[in-house]
């Protein structure tokens, strides 16, 4: 291994050292804290710590990191404190996570740095949002994002680089090339010779370097970043290198040919860095010792910070708090005019202008959003009147768009994403459940993210266009779902959805778009999360729904001459408990109606609380109704029968005279 220390001075290749050296002897550390059964769980990365310290070093202080399982270098590298990472390490309530995530699995917002989750990929499309929120802002600044060869095999990696690419965003993705996913080797994840031969594919430039020479790294990086902040656009950095230990200890490393270990044994990054300073007259003896004992100190008194640390206390308040990012309604922030006649589709697109009018910082991204307007025009004119930075056409990858939305959001900003059809969510599902979902649980990051989908039956669009999703997410802490049956309901809740910095999916129901019209107030208004609306009032039962369901139920009510209550949910996580066990206990009896399939719906949970809290107020079952439990079918007729209009009507019949 040859250094070239052209271009560094003495202190810096010190520097240098000094960084590299501490996380090998905190990774040292932890192994035998871990044969001690004082850590639970270990990821190291002796052999690939050139990597993580060379590129942190050589990028400013606050450009965003996205890093991985061993990374350790990255954090030490940007100064965090040793007792708050190794109480994060530890579980204790100092740590980033308050105990609520181990190992690497935390961010810090301080140090410009985005933890990962488990399933690895869907962090590099975050680099993306970071980078597009400082090319938004006129900064020139660049974001990393680390991945493993075994993780470049997922759809993330390629959507990721295809937006980075398409939008040219200055994002370096760098690949860690051990040589093996877990123990599946790289002969069986990829075909390619190396992955700089990816980069042609994406229309970037790609480098190749060797991962376990720590200059090497830290030139390359400096040089490509200090061109990307000036002609902004991706890059492929492949560090090629070796893992000398297990994917975590538990794995050991049998399945690695002991040859190759010897080999890359005699390519360790810090004895062979070591080895070059000394061989140079730079670093001596006494000068590499003095650096052990200052290590080894602030190690050791961390530790013991740590250890006298009491483990977390489970406190209720506390953990159900952490699931949301505070957010204090106080109503219009203006008085809106008088109303005026607006379509369901109209108030939608008046919402999103006069959130864009609002906030600065507010970026919309969807496919076909921009010149088009969208498939169902809700977004026509915005990008002539907003410009194409903040209304921005998207390539068809749900779950980079996603996670490029979180990336603003960590940068400062607001987001908003159009699935073209609710259905096409489930591309992207990983990045709503695991990452808009849990950060701020995690390590207390807002995600500050609205997620609008176009949703429901009713329109002969068949399995694949016509699908109410809303359950898939229901069952998810962290996520607010709003579902609006009319014009200024939707208006008034989409403005409240984008004050809030909590991830929203905001359902419309897109027969609705065009078929309905209601007063809506001109001027900003906001609408309250979490309160019903009671549609009418009566006395013989209670029929609690949303969306399309408010409009079936007026319906069958008029037909019926029944003396009905109907309650509007409206927000459907979290939603209104107390105005409906109000009516129920008033009423005696209780439908609930939803058009989602009858079996594992919504309704399943709302007539399970009635039960639980108003079963000594009823006078007959709680009843349910929903569509059949099959997909949505093509042929109108078929729809028809799966929705059941009908059924409904016989089903409240049923319940009145119960």
């Amino acid at each position: 291994m040859k250094f070239d220390k052209k271009g560094f001075s003495r202190e810096e290749l010190l520097h240098l050292y000094s960084a590299i050296l501490l996380p090998r002897m905190i990774e040292e550390k932890m192994l035998v804290l871990l044969r001690q059964g004082k850590v639970s769980k270990w990821f190291s990365g002796i052999g690939q710590e050139a990597i993580a310290v060379g590129a942190t070093l050589a990028l400013q202080p606050d450009e965003y990191i996205m890093p991985l399982h061993r990374n350790l270098g990255v954090f030490t590298s940007r100064q965090m404190p040793l007792d708050t990472l190794f109480a994060q390490l530890q579980g204790k309530e100092s740590g980033f996570s308050k105990g609520r995530e181990r190992s690497f699995h935390f961010g810090s917002r301080a140090h410009h740095i985005v933890g990962m989750i488990s399933h690895l990929g869907p962090q590099l499309a975050l680099a993306n949002g970071t980078a597009l929120a400082a090319r938004l802002d006129g900064q020139a600044k660049v974001s990393l994002a680390f991945s493993g060869d075994g993780g470049t095999s997922e759809g993330d990696f390629h959507e990721a680089l295809n937006v980075a690419a398409v939008w040219e965003l200055p994002v370096i993705f760098l690949i860690e090339n051990n040589g093996f996913g877990l123990s599946t080797p790289s002969s069986d994840q990829f075909r390619c010779e190396s992955f700089v031969d990816k980069g042609v594919g994406y229309g970037m430039e790609a480098v190749q370097v060797d991962g376990n020479n720590l200059l090497d790294v830290h030139r390359t990086v400096k040089e490509l970043s200090e061109s990307m902040r000036q002609k902004p656009r991706p890059v492929l950095l492949e560090c090629m290198t070796f893992r000398m230990r297990g994917h975590e200890e538990a794995s050991g490393v049998k399945y690695v040919p002991k040859e190759l270990i010897e080999t890359w044994a005699q390519r360790d990054p810090v004895q062979r860095y070591e080895e070059f300073l000394m061989g140079e007259g730079i670093l001596t003896a006494s000068l590499r010792d003095e650096f052990r004992v200052r290590h080894q100190s602030e190690i050791d008194v961390a530790l013991k910070a740590v250890y006298e640390e009491p483990e977390v206390q489970p406190n209720w308040e506390k953990e159900m708090s952490a699931v949301y990012a505070p957010f204090n309604y106080n109503g219009p922030v203006e008085t809106p005019s008088s109303p005026r006649e607006l379509r369901y589709v109209d108030a939608i697109k008046e919402g999103l202008t006069e959130a864009m009018q609002r906030h600065d910082g507010l970026v919309l991204m969807g496919q076909d959003i921009a010149g088009y307007g969208g498939v169902f025009k809700v977004t026509e004119g915005l990008m002539d009147r907003f410009g194409q930075a903040r209304v921005r056409n998207t390539p068809l990858c749900e779950s980079a768009i996603i996670g490029t939305a979180l990336g603003l959001s960590i940068a400062g900003k607001k987001a908003m994403v159009e699935m073209q059809f609710a259905d096409f969510v489930t591309a992207g599902f990983n990045q709503i459940v695991n990452n808009l979902a849990k950060i701020h649980y995690r390590w207390g990051q807002t995600a500050d993210v609205v997620v609008r989908m176009p949703t429901g039956a009713g329109v002969g669009a068949g399995p694949f266009h016509s699908q109410s999703n809303e359950a898939w997410f229901f069952h998810t802490p962290g996520l607010k779902i709003l579902y609006p049956s009319t014009p200024a309901e939707a208006k008034g809740l989409l403005l409240t959805a984008f004050e809030d910095s909590n991830p929203y999916l905001f359902f419309e129901h897109k027969a609705l778009y065009r078929s309905i019209s209601g007063p809506v107030p001109e001027g900003y208004y906001t609408l309250p999360i979490g309160k019903a609306r009671v549609v009418r009032t009566g006395s013989d039962a209670t029929i609690v729904t949303y969306g399309m369901g408010v409009h079936w139920a007026l319906q069958t009510i008029g037909e019926q001459g029944c003396d009905v209550e109907l309650i509007d949910l409206r927000t459907l996580l979290p939603w209104d408990q107390e105005t409906v066990l109000e009516s129920v206990r008033k009423t005696g009896r209780v439908l609930v109606l939803h058009e989602d399939c009858l079996t594992g719906g919504i309704g399943g949970e709302i007539a399970a609380v009635i039960a639980d809290q108003a079963f000594r107020w009823l006078d007959a079952p709680v009843m349910r109704h929903g569509s059949m439990d099959t997909p949505v079918p093509f042929a109108l007729t078929l729809e028809q029968q799966f929705l059941g209009v009908e059924r409904f009507k016989i089903k409240l019949k049923a319940l009145i005279n119960y």
